[in-house]
């Protein structure tokens, strides 16, 4: 269990809601506001993307409920919220190629749902609204370190949509007087999150098709960079923001990160070490290296002195260290059981 305590209020006191709590980031959180002993942990999810099987060791505790619903359905946003004090809306369609190839569906997620969740919390007088923002808000810039006051032009619709988040934030913590703390994520990865599917995040997709003795496909030359955050890091930035009473640090973005970046060339390299420890076989795979990807960022590399110095966020897993949890995670789920 690598969960550390990063607040010092008593979670016993507060009621949560976690939108997109049977997603891979979204359950991480649900598991560490049960572990300290929060007085209501509520999911609100459709499915779409989440999954039962991420939220099924939870399903008997006392503190545990879940509303299947959508956030699309304004009805679902009004009872989630209900008696809830803090919100963490973790509730998105992800994957850039899959905004380009559906941008309707991503933008009624994404913006409808979105604005959805603050009227609902805004209308039930949740002490604090903390949402899942996204380094793809950066679009165009050149910039490195990433810094939050400056951005570029979105590349996606889900850039666009994610940027249309944050200004709704700002407009309802100045008309309404919300309390909002959008944090954008970069690259996140950890347990729980997919590997299946035709927008699978690259760690986990490379990780499967390790185990099952495929070829990956990497996008380009793989000289392109991210700055892959485990998922760990992403909890702990959550649980600060939730509980800051920094005035100043409130109403505003952060991004949320470790603050190095890898190449995807190396990330093949650092996944077939990992995995060849437990089946040498895994080392003699070669990767394919196909065309870049529409809407991709070339190099993604945070700054998160910002979160740092008014948040007191520190990042504890850096990515090797995060990797190689990840990797045994995923051995442990899927290769062995396979050979039962």
């Amino acid at each position: 269990m690598y969960k550390n305590k990063y607040h010092s209020a008593e979670l016993s006191q507060y009621r949560f809601l976690v939108t997109g709590g049977a997603g891979f980031i979204g359950s991480n959180l649900v598991e560490y506001l049960l572990k300290y002993g929060a007085a209501k942990v509520r999911v609100l999810d459709n499915f779409s993307t989440g999954s039962h099987e991420n939220i099924k060791q939870f399903a008997e505790h006392p503190c545990f409920e879940l509303i299947e619903g959508d956030i699309r359905n304004i009805s679902d946003c009004n009872k989630a919220v209900e008696g809830i004090d803090i919100v963490f809306h973790e509730a998105a369609l992800g994957s850039v190629p899959r905004s380009i190839t559906d941008p309707a569906t991503t933008n009624e997620v994404n913006i409808s749902g979105f604005l959805n969740m603050l009227i609902a919390s805004r209308d039930s007088k949740a002490k604090r609204f903390v949402y899942a923002a996204s380094s793809s808000t950066y679009g165009d810039s050149k910039t490195l370190p990433k810094v939050e006051e400056n951005i570029g032009k979105p590349l996606s619709p889900y850039a666009v949509t994610k940027y249309v988040n944050e200004l709704y934030a700002d407009v309802f913590a100045r008309t309404y007087g919300m309390e909002t703390i959008g944090l954008r994520y970069f690259n996140v990865f950890g347990p729980r999150q997919s590997p299946n599917g035709a927008y699978a995040a690259v760690i986990p997709k490379f990780v499967l098709q390790l185990l099952n003795h495929e070829p990956p496909t990497i996008n380009g030359d793989g000289n392109y960079s991210r700055d892959f955050t485990f998922v760990e890091n992403v909890v702990q930035a959550n649980i600060l923001a939730a509980f800051t009473e920094n005035t100043e640090a409130i109403n505003t973005i952060y991004n949320v990160a470790y603050g190095e970046r890898t190449t995807l060339n190396e990330l093949f390299e650092h996944l077939s070490k990992l995995l060849a420890v437990h089946d040498n076989e895994i080392a003699k795979i070669a990767c394919i290296h196909g065309a870049n990807r529409v809407g991709d960022i070339p190099h993604s590399l945070a700054s998160v002195q910002k979160a740092s110095q008014l948040l007191g966020y520190s990042p504890r897993f850096n990515f090797g260290s995060g990797l190689k949890y990840t990797a045994d995670w995923y051995w442990q789920k899927f290769a062995r059981s396979k050979n039962r």
